[in-house]
């Protein structure tokens, strides 16, 4: 699909046309929605929000490990093993995890095991997290503006690159997966 320029009426592709700011779910520490605000407020006031994070792992045990692209708001070109996002206002953790999980990586027609729920904060988030797992042995396919590489890796391997210091992995993914591994690594 293809816009018009706004300021020249020519037409340029999607990867070119301006993105609309997604109106994010803003929560106080007890876990009441306050406010509702535009996704570059959330990051730029670094607001607490809520967000899901689902690892996929196929019928064999492996996990499936993306790099983010450069263009990502957050923890750009850092490896990661989560589909996730924030969610939206009046939407369940189980719709934005089923959204995300297909809108990052094709992944669909899934059954998701919640892993559970964890706080995470730093410098550039801060959110409450809503994890799950899904299983699935599907064709993969990557959303352009949010990956740039993926594989499956076993999870021998997966900590084996998360200890290679030159191997950059987006902190909150290694936050939660702390607590969520033994599920993970859990058989099917």
């Amino acid at each position: 699909m293809r816009g018009r320029n706004p300021v020249s009426g020519e037409a340029q592709p999607e990867s070119e046309q301006p993105v609309v700011d997604e109106i994010v779910a803003v929560y106080a520490l007890d876990g009441r929605l306050t406010e509702t605000a535009p996704r570059s407020v959330v990051r730029a006031r670094n607001l607490r929000h809520a967000c899901v994070a689902v690892v996929v792992r196929n019928g064999s045990g492996e996990v499936y490990l993306h790099r983010r692209t450069e263009t990502k708001d957050v923890y750009p070109g850092h490896y990661d093993v989560m589909a996730g996002g924030v969610l939206q206002p009046g939407e369940t953790p189980m719709n934005a995890a089923l959204r995300e999980v297909e809108e990052e990586l094709g992944v669909t027609g899934v059954a998701l095991l919640p892993l559970g729920e964890a706080e995470y904060e730093d410098d550039v988030a801060r959110y409450h997290a809503f994890g799950y797992l899904a299983d699935y042995d599907g064709p993969i396919r990557w959303q352009p503006e949010e990956v740039a590489w993926g594989a499956w890796v076993a999870l021998d391997e997966l900590r084996a690159m998360i200890a290679d210091p030159s191997r950059r992995f987006a902190p909150d993914t290694l936050a939660l997966l702390e607590k969520w591994m033994p599920a993970v690594a859990a058989s099917r």
